[in-house]
């Protein structure tokens, strides 16, 4: 866990495990029914003032406690349009396998990225603090499984990009001259790494190309 996110996360520990305190009660409004009270909301006092605990604009968590259960959901950080993309995929894939954990909820709020759900039976059923370690865990991991992602992706594009260009630049040879001056030819292009894409050297016979950054190689 790093430094600046140790005081993050040790807020929403403790306001989880405060929060933590559920019990059962039946439905007040139909006979022989419980159900989670932060999900059907039919009786107001029953709910709890929710609490938003945020680390920045972009991070974030609410936790909306009730007498027999807690909905807790999560924004998780996205610095640009690719981290974006990868959080919603990534969430996506979580949710739609959400009866293999237990507690996560198919359907975030509004809002938020993803939402977990704990009720009474959850707490009899299981260890309260484990509960706990694995939202703390999860919060912990989520940002390092995009971080590793997103460079993998943009290694991928690297290659994908070096590769494209050379090719490109064959194609352009069949394209020159029969009898170009044998002075200004090359036999391969040089790659060079400029802000903004790739630089390729070549002579007045040929073209330059930018594209996504590519290291020389």
């Amino acid at each position: 866990m790093s430094n600046a996110l140790r005081p993050y996360l040790a807020a929403v520990r403790s306001t989880l495990t405060a929060a933590m305190t559920l019990e059962n009660f039946a439905s007040q409004v139909v006979e022989r029914h419980n159900k989670p009270e932060v999900e059907a909301r039919a009786s107001r006092e029953v709910l709890l003032t929710p609490l938003v605990i945020s680390r920045n604009e972009n991070e974030r968590v609410l936790i909306e406690p009730s007498v027999n259960s807690i909905r807790l959901s999560i924004s998780i950080k996205q610095a640009d349009e690719i981290e974006k993309i990868l959080c919603h995929k990534f969430t996506r894939f979580m949710t739609m396998r959400a009866e293999s954990f237990i507690i996560l909820r198919r359907k975030p709020v509004p809002g938020y990225d993803i939402s977990f759900l704990i009720t009474n039976f959850h707490s009899e059923s299981m260890l309260k603090h484990k509960l706990v370690d694995f939202i703390i865990q999860f919060m912990e991991e989520v940002d390092k499984e995009i971080s590793e992602m997103k460079l993998s992706l943009n290694s991928r594009a690297r290659i994908v990009a070096e590769s494209y260009l050379i090719q490109s630049y064959e194609a352009c040879l069949h394209d020159l001259p029969t009898n170009p001056p044998t002075h200004t030819m090359s036999k391969r292009p040089e790659i060079c790494w400029l802000d903004g894409g790739v630089h390729i050297v070549e002579n007045r016979w040929s073209r330059v190309f930018l594209s996504t950054p590519v290291k020389s190689g």
